[in-house]
């Protein structure tokens, strides 16, 4: 399996976890608020950090770092996944994996042989409004659908996770939103960064922190675990 990036240190991305984390190349998504936009997109001249190199890092770390975060880009469209997490397990690594939901048998799959330790999976927006948030003209919800339920039958420690961006959510969509996901173990609401790399930044902002907690207050109700990252 190959890589486009490699951090070797984190103490964000993976709760209560040292790790490091491995970039994939390709999304079928085209989020215009995507921070790593650069990813979405891959060119053949990018950089690549293939999977000896990876698997060589982390013998080296054995001990040291605790976890792998696997993330993109969507990992979840290389079917490789399966095999190399096979690997990173067997090193004795925990391993954490961020998806955007569209790949539900293979998320199945890396549960239910037990290659991941926690998932976390973005939550773009309300069903009605998925297909404008994520760059598409059209988009079925089916398997985003399977993907939320299956995860909250709870075989796995995960979260849902929302970039919440002005020009694209609104109060009333979170709300919505919320009741979709309702009893959901884990929910953040996340705050909107321009990385300088957005696919389409024309008209879009970022709220403050007083109201993504106002936005949190509210939805409450619905997801009592819901709480704001990245302020």
């Amino acid at each position: 399996m190959e890589f486009a990036a490699m951090q070797k240190l984190t103490i964000l991305d993976f709760p209560g976890t040292v790790a490091c984390i491995l970039f994939t190349k390709g999304c079928n998504f085209r989020c215009p608020f995507c921070h790593n936009a650069a990813l979405v997109t891959p060119t053949d001249a990018e950089p690549i950090v293939d999977e000896t190199e990876v698997l060589q890092f982390l013998k080296s770390r054995q001990g040291l770092l605790e976890g792998v975060v696997i993330t993109g880009g969507e990992p979840m469209l290389h079917k490789e996944l399966p095999a190399f997490l096979a690997k990173v397990k067997a090193l004795g690594y925990k391993v954490k994996v961020d998806t955007n939901g569209s790949r539900p048998d293979m998320l199945k799959q890396v549960v239910c042989d037990g290659l991941i330790d926690y998932a976390a999976m973005d939550i773009k927006n309300v069903p009605d409004q998925y297909a404008k948030t994520i760059g598409l003209r059209e988009f079925d919800m089916t398997d985003v659908e399977k993907s939320k339920n299956f995860l909250m039958e709870d075989r796995v420690t995960y979260e849902f996770r929302t970039t919440v961006v002005k020009g694209i959510h609104t109060g009333a969509d979170l709300e919505r939103l919320a009741q979709w996901i309702k009893g959901a173990k884990a929910y953040f609401l996340q705050g909107f960064k321009d990385s300088g790399q957005l696919l389409a930044p024309d008209g879009l902002g970022t709220f403050t922190e007083q109201e993504m907690n106002a936005f949190a207050e509210h939805i409450k109700p619905y997801v009592p675990s819901v709480r704001v990252r990245g302020y």
